[in-house]
């Protein structure tokens, strides 16, 4: 029987590398484990108990393994934060959340951040150093363990980010069947295995993919930063058999010259998991022209997991982001009634995971439930098979002329361009048609009236005449997040 669960897996193989961080300093399960152990009693040493908080602003690597860990084991929540947001936007979360501990990088340690207990890794004046913590506490277990909860902050399109805080189960920290079988979906199996973080371990995807790899019993190779050749570096020398992707990284995957591409043996891979943007199609068939069908994609968000869908499915049904997984029920619904099969409509869903609400915001917890459904407002539909197909974030729609237009549907096409290095479609404001469509467009060269001509003939060969962008803007980088998303309120202000 394979063993699953970090703690089950360090004590059947502890001397199974657990992380290969950036700098290439490695820790056995075992070690891990036992560095876990004094963490989880230091942190009770401070008087942590059920249902307080630990906040950590740190970068990829050792330390946020360890505090997710160690939170999971002590009836904890753990609040990672984005270590590139301002002073304000730390302090908001850091107060919001009520966190009782902050951990973080020693250069990102200054002043009173008006946390009771503060640790800086390597240390900092006025701060404790993260070593300290827990550093006289024995290895071995600590009794009384319960299963504590991340407790993620939703990166919204308007006003403050709020806190997705599901209730403690009160139960021993194990992984959940359910959760086996939902990983299972995407190709990552328990067993030895090797999963690559390339993206910030911050974010939902990429940080509960890269830890429950660790559950599974897979080591976790860290990078700093997503870098496309060093990405294939990694995969053929530490044999990759899984890793968590973005379409952003796709796209510069193979942007890279032939030459690079075929240069490093990637017969490794298993699963590379795909989700939080969407993937235009010409771009996800190039991926699994070249890596084989080992790309899964899935659909969800903070609030939790929806759907999966594999390569052979996909490349049968284009677009789709699959089939409800087990144990989550999915309805389209408009003005709170459901639409009929193949009509768009508001994704609504309820899983295991969906007993939560947003921290300190009844009014936005009841605003995006139906009953026992929620919805991240996404606009979608199903077929007569139950896959789902998603279309865009009903903030995202453009209404020109009383149509509706679906951004994703025209950045996937402009983003087979070979000018085109990456896109946003926006609506703007049009005294004529209510909005008109302009392409915000970071081209791969320098641009000007003859590329803007180019895309737009491009458009029109595949697109309605009302879905072609009015006008197209350039500009030299577009604010994506290290996850790839791409917020427009920030596109906007380009203009």
């Amino acid at each position: 029987m394979v063993t699953v669960g970090f703690f089950e897996v360090a004590r059947a193989h502890p001397g199974r590398v657990a992380v290969i961080d950036p700098a290439g300093r490695t820790v056995t399960f075992g070690e891990l484990a036992g560095r876990v152990n004094r963490l989880t009693r230091g942190l009770q040493g401070l008087g942590l108990g059920r249902g307080d908080g630990v906040a950590a602003v740190v970068r990829n690597g050792i330390p946020y393994v360890e505090l997710v860990l160690a939170t999971w084991q002590a009836g904890l929540y753990f609040t990672p934060v984005n270590y590139r947001s301002t002073a304000d936007e730390i302090s908001y979360i850091l107060g919001d959340s009520g966190a009782t501990v902050l951990v973080a990088e020693a250069d990102l340690a200054s002043g009173d951040p008006g946390v009771p207990h503060r640790f800086a890794i390597g240390g900092a004046p006025g701060w404790t150093d993260y070593a300290e913590l827990g550093a006289g506490e024995p290895p071995t277990e600590p009794e009384d363990r319960e299963l504590g909860q991340l407790m993620l902050y939703t990166s919204g399109t308007t006003g403050r980010p709020k806190g997705v805080r599901r209730p403690l189960p009160g139960t021993p920290p194990r992984i959940q069947p359910f959760q086996v079988g939902w990983f299972g979906s995407l190709g990552i199996v328990p067993g030895p295995g090797v999963h690559l973080v390339a993206c910030p371990l911050y974010h939902a995807g990429p940080g509960s993919f890269a830890v429950n790899s660790l559950h599974l019993g897979h080591t976790l190779v860290v990078m700093p930063r997503f870098d496309a050749e060093e990405t294939l570096r990694l995969i053929e020398a530490h044999r990759v058999t899984g890793t968590h992707l973005v379409p952003t990284m796709f796209h510069r995957l193979l942007r890279l010259p032939a030459e690079v591409r075929s240069r490093y043996d990637l017969s490794s891979l298993r699963s590379v998991v795909h989700g939080a943007a969407p993937c235009p199609h010409e771009v996800k068939r190039g991926m699994i022209d070249w890596w084989g069908p080992v790309l899964y994609e899935y659909y969800g968000a903070s609030e939790g997991l929806v759907s999966t869908v594999g390569s052979a499915d996909w490349l049968a049904h284009p677009g789709t982001v699959g089939r409800p997984l087990p144990g989550v029920d999915v309805q389209i619904l408009t003005d709170g009634s459901p639409v009929p099969t193949g009509e768009v409509g508001t994704v609504y869903y309820r899983s295991p995971q969906t007993t939560f609400r947003y921290h300190g915001d009844e009014e936005k917890t009841a605003a995006n439930r139906h009953g026992d459904f929620i919805t991240v407002g996404d606009l979608g539909y199903l077929d007569t098979e139950g896959r789902l197909y998603l279309c865009d974030r009903r903030s995202d729609l453009i209404l020109s002329g009383g149509v509706n237009i679906y951004p994703a549907e025209v950045e996937g096409r402009l983003l087979e361009h070979p000018g085109v290095a990456d896109v946003a479609v926006i609506g703007v404001p049009d005294a004529e048609w209510g909005q008109r469509v302009v392409a915000v467009v970071q081209p791969t060269a320098d641009a000007g009236p003859e590329l803007a001509a180019a895309l737009e003939a491009h458009c029109r060969e595949a697109l309605a005449g009302f879905k072609t962008p009015r006008e197209f803007r350039f500009v030299e980088k577009l604010p994506r997040t290290e996850s790839g998303k791409l917020p427009r309120r920030l596109v906007a202000d380009l203009l």
